[in-house]
């Protein structure tokens, strides 16, 4: 049975004050069932979280319907197909056996997107536009589809299938779901408003901290480390990527944040890949799988799927790129998402074109300053050197005393020297200067500057023994990896007040070795149970990849609330 909707979209409350007042005169067993619908609107509008708005309305509906089996498939941006598959009634063991979700494009599914209208089944295996089910997917024959409509557009379709008792989804449940789903689009509206609020909040805080880093006069690598981290965080990746430009044409990956940054890092793209020259020509590229577009290089993106390129580009100038792959089968970037890292993209270039101004401003002052240096030694010391020696070989001349005449002549050879000295600093002065690398002191103290931007406060440090002299630059980098890592963790998850950053070059491994030890310790939420240790994970990888380790514990609030993170290396 198939029940046919206006081809009209009118305004969501007044399509669910007109399908509530056409409950009325109907039977008293749909009468009956008024005040749970009413409760099922009130749970399906609580809450502001997208996806679990959905996994909400999902329960909600099977609940009201008495469906054993309830899903959302949203729509994509195009219209075709599904980006993404909500389900209530599926456990995480059978969703594992079944595998890909399905995308919409084929099958009953594919019809409800082509034509959205709520479908009433007796059995939608005997329907013709039905595709069959694959392996491992529970038997379901009763069916009931609606779709979701948010400001007019669609949105997706709500199913329900497999009534309890063997029963038929009648017109009643039709009604009452179709109520339930104008509702749902008004929820989903909401949610949809919040979720790109805080995600431009979490774009311009990312930005922030990107700018900070770049004019912070540190090390360029660095900062380039940051801009692919922040990446990777804000679009959800499995990777952060920065090329520029190499020196011998195309462009050399030059930053990377990923599980495995060592295998890509210092590759370089050649000139002639089609997107290198879309890139330098300033356009952005959007690929859905990377790892069969035949435009990327198979290597590299083998293990990626949906893939943003996005050029760093910013007066008139390309300085490089912003690449930040997902993992294969994962969902497509969004519109929202799109916008979003191009403006991105486009803050991270303008901020690297302020940055390398303030190092030529830094570079000029450097020379004048030094010019100043070499032009008093060639036209004050030099001279006065010159003339002290004149004098003296005067005095030479007029002396008697051969032992006197003898050392005042060691005194001018000396002088002679001292005056080629002098000359070679002269020279030394008037090049270029070497750039020397910021020591690990320094760029700790950077990240904490750093990170009291989204913050809003300082953390607290110490430093414990000879940091620079003792630490490596292979640990350095680790440790700087870890601090950045501890410090986002506090400012995205702790909600914490204070945070103290400890760093000890005295310390030892628990077999004897001398370490380093890193602790930051917060007086926040501390780690939730079930909660996300990627992280952590990643931390305790690069520790024990240098033959030391990582664990967290209580933190700085009372009765130990918070976390403290330790992360340790042997020198």
């Amino acid at each position: 049975m198939s029940v046919q909707e206006s081809q009209e979209s009118p305004d969501p409350l007044d399509a669910a004050a007109q399908a509530s007042r056409s409950l009325q005169g109907l039977s008293t067993e749909l009468t009956a069932r008024v005040p749970q619908l009413l409760e099922a609107m009130r749970s399906v509008g609580s809450g502001l979280e997208l996806h679990s708005t959905l996994d909400r309305i999902c329960e909600t509906a099977a609940e009201l319907a008495g469906a054993r089996y309830a899903a959302i498939g949203v729509v994509d941006t195009e219209g075709r197909g599904l980006s993404d598959f909500v389900t209530y009634g599926i456990s995480a063991e059978q969703a594992r056996l079944i595998g890909h979700r399905p995308d919409g494009k084929r099958g009953l599914l594919g019809a409800l997107i082509r034509h959205p209208d709520p479908v009433c089944l007796a059995d939608l295996t005997a329907d013709p536009r039905s595709a069959g089910f694959p392996a491992h997917h529970p038997p379901m024959k009763t069916f009931l589809g609606v779709p979701i409509r948010v400001q007019g557009e669609i949105f997706g379709n709500l199913y329900l299938a497999e009534k309890h008792g063997g029963g038929q989804f009648n017109d009643y449940d039709v009604h009452m779901v179709r109520v339930l789903a104008t509702e749902a689009g008004i929820a989903i509206g909401n949610a949809r408003l919040y979720e790109a609020a805080t995600q431009r909040e979490r774009w311009i805080d990312g930005s922030v901290a990107v700018t900070t880093a770049l004019l912070s006069g540190g090390d360029a690598d660095d900062a380039l480390s940051v801009v692919a981290e922040q990446a990777r965080h804000l679009a959800d990746s499995a990777a952060g990527i920065v090329m520029l430009p190499a020196e011998e044409g195309g462009m050399e990956i030059v930053a990377v944040s990923s599980d495995d940054p060592a295998s890509s890092l210092g590759v370089v793209v050649p000139a002639e890949s089609p997107v290198v020259a879309r890139l330098m020509q300033g356009e952005p590229l959007f690929v859905d799988d990377a790892a069969t577009d035949p435009r990327m290089l198979g290597r590299l993106t083998a293990r990626y799927g949906p893939c943003m390129m996005l050029p760093l580009h910013s007066g008139g100038r390309v300085l490089g790129a912003l690449v930040t792959p997902r993992a294969r089968g994962a969902r497509p970037f969004s519109e929202a998402e799109r916008t979003l890292a191009t403006q991105f993209a486009s803050q991270a270039a303008l901020a690297l074109m302020m940055a390398e101004a303030q190092r030529d401003r830094e570079r000029l002052a450097v020379f004048e300053d030094r010019d100043r240096i070499a032009r008093d030694l060639h036209d004050l010391v030099i001279q006065r050197l010159f003339a002290t020696g004149m004098m003296l070989e005067g005095a030479q001349r007029r002396s008697i005393v051969p032992e006197v005449r003898d050392g005042v002549g060691k005194a001018v050879d000396e002088l002679d020297v001292t005056i080629q000295e002098i000359r070679t600093a002269i020279f030394a002065l008037q090049q270029g200067p070497a750039e020397a690398p910021s020591g690990l002191r320094t760029r700790v103290l950077r990240e904490i500057n750093m990170a009291a931007v989204p913050l809003g406060f300082k953390p607290s440090h110490r430093f414990l023994g000879a940091v620079d002299a003792v630490v490596g630059e292979l640990v350095g980098k680790n440790l700087i990896a870890a601090l950045r890592e501890a410090l986002s963790n506090a400012f995205r998850h702790a909600e914490a007040g204070r945070i103290e950053v400890v760093l000890d070059a005295t310390a030892a491994l628990a077999d004897g070795r001398p370490a380093v030890r890193l602790e930051v310790s917060d007086d926040g939420v501390g780690i939730p149970e079930g909660g996300r240790r990627s992280g952590l994970r990643n931390l305790k990888r690069r520790a024990e990849s240098l033959g030391g380790s990582s664990w967290y514990g209580p933190g700085l609030g009372e009765d130990g609330g918070g976390t403290t993170l330790v992360w340790e290396a042997p020198l």
